[in-house]
Formats: C-alpha cells, structure tokens, sequence
C-alpha cells in the first residue's frame, strides 16, 4: 500500500525501479544510445515522478522510456503496454462529454484520469512514434489528444493498429468503449 497520496516508500520504490530497469533492458530498441544509470539518477532525483510511474505501472501502462528531450535534460517515458492499458478502459473523453451523457455514464474520462495520475494523454504525433517502436493496439484502441477544433465540435480522436498500418479515427467525445482507454507520457 501506498505510504501517502504521492510518494512511495524506499520498498515500493525499489521495486518499482527493478521493473523499469527490467523494461528498458529488454526493449532496447525503444531508447537507443540512452544508459539506464543515468535514468535512474535522474528518477531517484525525482520522486514524486517516481509516483506517477507506479500509478501508470499498477493501471496496466508499462511505462518505458522512449527518447531523451536535448533542451529540457527530461527522459520521456510512454505507456507501452501491448494493448491500451487494462485499468484505464471504458472512459468517455473528458469531463464536459461525461457531463453531456443522458445515461449509462462511465466511472470516468480520459482525461481526468490521467490528470490524477499526473500524465498526458499521447498527442497523434506521439502514437505515431510509438507505433514506430513496436506493434501496438491490435485488438484495442487509445484516445488521443484531441486539438480544440475538433473538440468545440463534440469529436474526439483516437488510435489503432490494423492490417499493419496505423489508423487515426473520431468519435463522439461521449462515446466510451470496452476495448477503448488511452496511453500517456510523463517527462522526468
């Protein structure tokens, strides 16, 4: 359990570093030329990030680190579970289409959710990128950041993986669905 709402304690965090450093050694080919001493430094030095990462772990993400940004010194670690990650499904897109639905609303929303958690939701450009790292959303699908225009008109997007291509899509902002959830980044 938890010792407080956003930290961990030095077992948790042992652990949690375990199965990152476990992560990265085994997908090296989403972060080449990147060093896992120096991730960990630079988690250790962050712990409230490390927070945010046990929450993307325990709600099914499998967070990785997937680039190193040059002007910020952040590593940026993506959710890079198989398929959208299982704890984070069945959630409409924000919180104006939750308050929009009549009935049968959804526990949550996309974006809430991962606003507690302490994360973005992936923008387009990043599902591609990720995309580019591996075969993801086969048989499920992500909620993406969807840009203002499209949100003032109700829609928003989403991503898949089908017949070997990616496929970005729209749907109603108050649609939620079973195989649907959605992927975030945290730059630490």
């Amino acid at each position: 359990m938890k010792t407080s709402k956003k930290a961990l304690s030095a077992e948790q965090n042992e652990e949690l570093l375990q199965t990152l450093k476990a992560r990265f050694e085994k997908n090296m080919k989403r972060h080449q030329g990147l060093e896992w001493a120096e991730v960990q430094a630079r988690l250790e030095s962050k712990p409230e990030k490390l927070w945010v990462l046990d929450e993307m772990e325990i709600t099914g993400g499998e967070p990785d680190v997937v680039g190193f940004d040059q002007k910020t010194g952040e590593y940026i670690f993506y959710d890079c579970s198989t398929e959208t990650p299982k704890d984070r499904r069945s959630l409409c897109y924000d919180r104006q289409a939750w308050e929009s639905r009549k009935a049968n609303k959804p526990e949550n929303t996309a974006m809430d959710m991962a606003a507690e958690m302490g994360i973005e939701l992936l923008t387009e450009e990043e599902y591609q990128e990720l995309q580019t790292l591996g075969d993801f959303d086969l048989k499920t699908s992500s909620w993406l950041k969807t840009p203002a225009n499209v949100r003032k008109l109700g829609g928003a997007i989403f991503g898949d993986q089908r017949f070997g291509r990616v496929f970005i899509y729209h749907n109603g902002a108050d649609s939620y669905y079973a195989a649907r959830g959605f992927r975030g980044s945290l730059k630490v």
